[in-house]
């Protein structure tokens, strides 16, 4: 059985369909008298045999993989009989029976005909599905390898996946013994043979009473919560733990939903999936022409990943690495072959080179996520601060007046909220130039403000991760510091969201859930390593950083949140008073200082431009 293919099928079909129609009259006349309607029966045979094969062929029937099929499958037949039925009716009640080509044709017959059309049809098919399940329970018996039992916490839709790909894999020796799911509706019902067995509390004594070796968390759509109290009662029970990937993975494309793998720390901190209205941004972006500086950097490749699914016209990706512009330009390539892509390398502070790209390219939408992070880094180089940050931001907006750029968007920070860092002050400085700019126009040109994403380059988690393969000790600058997280696609759905949403001037605000205690995450990761915090490795304090705080703030005194048709994009009013020449002269004195005065003239200046700028006395220092 295992050995047929759709030619085979198609050879059956040609030989059993005559069959059916013959049957359909003896049927219907009880075997009696049908030497009276052998016209009839040829007729019909002639007409419904060629319909069926190609409504068959037409809807795909030719072209399935037979050894898995399922229900979809099934109602493919069911919808290919169907529509063959409805053609063949219409002829015979259309044409046949008033025109009398056949005098006294039975009318039931094509209904007994469609009937067992769908059972010749389906049972060669459907008995090779079943071959192939007898196939995968044999090889699971031959099996000698070494095999753990596993739970499946989450019946639904991705459980069950990943219970198909486990029963049709032994060689991965992990054999499912059942589910595990908190809809009580559920319990003691089977689903693919395996019975679920209650709810998430029961997994310490089904992993004691059946000798459970692992968990697999199978729900790509639970929040970060759920996911840490999962983990947690797995490590009390002493069973290993596994999950499938977050649903922000699965729709980025870049995996698929029965890729298990070890829990990371993005699905202790997952948050409920965002909503988006695709709608809104595909009428941003289609046949737009949109420049992405930046565009080699977490936040500026993830933007260029999302845009294109939106087939803008063109996209220019801007950045000053090369390697890294190479890098995304060439993923790109490589999923949409087709798709129109310019790579620009540029330092976003020579206003020249800026100048050709504009003219060459013509940019319509300009998402500028170009730009220093470090905090600590920039503490130490303000000049470079202030000349990209402040500068390249100036320059953007600049050319983009004049070349009539239709949306700009700038990526900014938590930071720049009542900033006590020089990488802070100068974000604040750019939101400014950002609703000037607005003003002179009446252009859509926003700013998104958003705290730390993870993955990031530079991240905690990063650093985190390298200090625990190096064996420790993990760093944290103080017990209290809490920071704001949200995942590079999910920050990159928001950042379009909030780019549709823009009338012009707003600067809109992400809903980053709640903050993170620094030094829980650093716990949880040491723990998701295998490892015991104090025993196998340590957290040591090291004292905040110059320009760090204890917690970071998303609304600055003064400004009022006004929500928006997202729920999760919130708009800031009173976010800033400065007239456009006032503002424009003042930033050109902060950019003369920073190429030219001292570090303590550029201090000064940066404390007089930015109100609540106030600088954070230095600590005792720690590595990035």
């Amino acid at each position: 059985m295992l050995a047929l293919r759709n030619r085979h099928f198609f050879v059956i079909d040609l030989i059993l369909l005559p069959v059916t129609a013959v049957l359909a009259f003896a049927i219907r006349l009880d075997a009696r008298g049908m030497e009276r309607y052998l016209s009839a029966m040829a007729l019909f045979v002639a007409l419904a045999v060629p319909i069926k094969l190609i409504i068959f062929r037409w809807l795909g029937l030719y072209r399935r993989f037979w050894r898995f099929a399922s229900v979809d499958e099934l109602l493919l037949i069911a919808m290919a009989v169907g529509m063959s039925l409805v053609i063949i009716l219409a002829l015979i009640l259309g044409v046949i029976v008033p025109f009398q080509w056949i005098k006294g044709f039975p009318r039931s017959v094509p209904l007994i005909d469609a009937l067992l059309t769908f059972g010749v049809v389906g049972g060669p098919r459907f008995a090779v599905r079943l071959a192939e399940k007898r196939h995968q329970q044999e090889r699971r018996r031959k099996w000698k390898g070494p095999e753990k039992r596993v739970l499946v916490m989450g019946a639904g839709s991705a459980g069950t996946t990943v219970v198909k790909e486990l029963q049709a894999n032994p060689h991965l020796g992990l054999v499912p013994f059942g589910f595990v799911d908190d809809d009580q509706q559920k319990h003691g019902v089977q689903i693919l043979g395996l019975p679920v067995l209650g709810g998430r509390e029961r997994i310490p004594d089904l992993a004691r009473r059946y000798r459970i070796d692992e968990v697999i968390i199978a729900m790509p759509a639970a929040p970060g919560a759920v996911v840490r109290e999962i983990v947690k009662i797995c490590q009390q029970a002493g069973v290993q733990v596994r999950t499938v990937p977050g649903l922000s993975e699965i729709l980025s494309g870049r995996v698929s939903i029965s890729q298990v793998r070890k829990v990371d720390v993005e699905d202790l901190l997952r948050r409920e999936p965002v909503q988006t209205d695709t709608l809104a941004s595909e009428r941003m972006l289609r046949d737009c022409r949109v420049l992405v500086t930046g565009a080699g950097g977490s936040i500026g490749s993830e933007l260029c990943r999302q845009i294109a699914r939106y087939r803008p016209a063109l996209l220019i990706l801007a950045g000053h690495g090369e390697n890294s512009i190479f890098a995304i330009a060439n993923e790109l390539q490589r999923q949409w072959p087709e798709f129109p892509i310019r790579r620009a390398i540029v330092d976003i502070r020579d206003f020249d080179r800026l100048s050709q790209i504009y003219e060459t390219y013509r940019p319509q939408t300009v998402f500028h996520a170009a730009a220093h992070k470090h905090v600590p880094l920039m503490e130490e180089n303000i000049a470079e601060a202030i000349t990209n940050n402040v500068q390249g931001t100036a320059n953007l907006l600049h050319l983009s007046e004049l070349y009539g750029v239709e949306r700009f968007v700038l990526i900014s920070t938590d930071k720049a909220v009542n900033p006590s860092s020089v990488m802070g002050a100068t974000k604040w400085l750019a939101e400014r130039l950002v609703q000037a700019s607005a003003r002179r126009t009446g252009s859509a040109y926003v700013s998104v403000r958003f705290g730390n994403v993870l993955e990031s380059r530079g991240s905690v988690v990063l650093l985190f991760r390298e200090q625990i393969a190096r064996g420790g000790p993990v760093t944290v600058t103080h017990p209290d510091v809490c920071r704001y997280f949200m995942t590079i696609p999910e920050a990159v759905q928001l950042v379009l969201q909030a780019a549709a949403l823009g009338q012009g001037g707003e600067v809109f605000v992400l809903d980053m859930g709640e903050p993170i205690r620094i030094a829980d995450l650093a716990r949880d990761m040491i723990h998701l390593s295998g490892l015991e915090v104090g025993r196998d490795i340590e957290i040591v304090y090291t004292g905040l950083r110059p320009g760090e705080k204890l917690m970071e703030e998303l609304v600055a005194p003064g400004e009022q949140v006004v929500p928006t048709c997202h729920d999760k994009i919130l708009s800031l009013n009173g976010t800033g008073d400065w007239g456009t020449a006032e503002l424009e002269q003042a930033v050109q004195g902060l950019i003369h200082l920073a190429r030219h005065g001292d570090e303590g003239q550029i201090r000064a200046k940066l404390r007089e431009l930015v109100p609540h700028y106030k600088p954070c006395p230095s600590g005792p220092g720690g590595r990035m």
